[in-house]
Formats: structure tokens, sequence, C-alpha cells
């Protein structure tokens, strides 16, 4: 404990900008998790596998563990190119410091920036700026995170729900068809979804459901 306070206290440059990384390292660390929620695609992938579980009725088919964690990795995929470019214009430079702390911030912020402009509707932009007062921004840059991370991630949720209701509306179908049928042979006390269980998990299987589903999240983004 002794030798990290000496660190604070050292008149060594090397010292106190190692020490500074390794405070940034742990501070980025610890807001991570919020930062891939909120500013990455991950929000609107997680949402779509989770309607596609709640649409099939398969209850914790697949668990949790799988789907976030196939979310994850399609949320490092498509965020690839971002994150690429934030290493080689923000992190790498600041840990050969060649820019300052405040440079590699906001060199860090254009990518994410970018990333979040495309996906974002201008009427949830709009809504935050006009309650935060402020004016019309002239480029990308005079608009701040405080304001464009909440909007995106409405977009994002709208987004999610809108393919969530493309995708229950085959399986509500197969749902009414059952319910009819028993109906019309009294077997009113026979639960529809156990019945219809097995023909949407068929009709998933048929139309390579996992790979319609990945192949429009990619292409939306």
């Amino acid at each position: 404990m002794n030798e990290f306070i000496n660190i604070f206290n050292s008149s060594d440059p090397e010292n106190v900008s190692s020490t500074v990384k390794l405070l940034l390292l742990l501070t980025v660390f610890s807001v991570a998790p919020g930062i891939l929620i909120l500013m990455t695609c991950f929000t609107r992938i997680v949402i779509v596998l989770s309607f596609v579980r709640t649409s099939l009725a398969t209850q914790s088919m697949p668990p949790n563990q799988v789907l976030i964690g196939l979310a994850l990795f399609l949320t490092f995929f498509i965020m690839a190119p971002t994150f690429s470019e934030i290493n080689k214009e923000a992190l790498t430079p600041l840990m050969d410091n060649k820019i300052s702390l405040d440079e590699a911030y906001t060199k860090a912020e254009e990518p994410i920036k970018e990333f979040m402009s495309k996906h974002t509707r201008q009427k949830d932009l709009a809504l935050f700026m006009n309650y935060a007062k402020m004016d019309k921004p002239e480029s990308l840059k005079d608009i701040p995170l405080t304001t464009m991370v909440p909007a995106f991630a409405i977009s994002e949720l709208k987004t999610a729900f809108q393919i969530g209701f493309m995708i229950f509306i085959p399986f509500l179908i197969i749902d009414m068809v059952v319910a009819s049928v028993l109906m019309s042979m009294g077997m009113m006390m026979l639960p529809p979804v156990m019945i219809s269980l097995p023909f949407k998990i068929l009709l998933f299987v048929l139309v390579d459901g996992w790979y319609l589903i990945v192949k429009s999240l990619l292409q939306s983004f």
C-alpha cells in the first residue's frame, strides 16, 4: 500500500504516467458493462434474441448464458471497426504518451458518436436536445455523449421491439390455429401452448430460424 502511495508522490513522470494509465484502465473496466449495453448494438441484439425465445415459448431454452454470450460475440463482431478505430486513434497513442488524456477522450468519442448517430432517430435526439435547451449543433462533435447515448438507447429499444413484433407474428398464427382446432375438437382443457410448441420448433428449424435472425441483425447495422 505504501509503495502505491509513493508512486503518487513520485516526481518521476514515467511513474506518474503509469499510475494514470492504470487508473484509467480500472475506470474503463468498471464502467464497461454500462458502455457495452448503452453505447453499442448489444441492446438491440439481446432484446431480439429474448423475443425469439419468448415467441417460441420454450421457457428457459436457450438459457440466458447462451443468449447473452451470443449477443456479446455479435456485438464485438459488429463493433469491431469502431473499436479498432478507437484503439488506433486514441488508446494506442495514449499508451505511447503521444497524446494527452483529454485528446484521447476526444478522439475516442468520434467513432462511437458516428456509430450511434447512424442508428439514432432524429426525433429521439431532438427530444433530449430540446429538454437540455441546446442550440442546433453544427456538427456531430457539438452533441455531447450525455445527449447522444440516451437518444441512441431509446432508438435501439424501438427498433428491437419492431423486430420482435415481426418475429411474433408467425408463431402467434400457429397458436391461434392450434387453439381453434382444439376448441373444435372439444379439447378445451388441453393447453394450446403445449400442443403448438413442437410445431413452432419445427417451423423454426425448417426455415433455419437462427440463421435468418442473425442475418437480419447483422444487416440492420
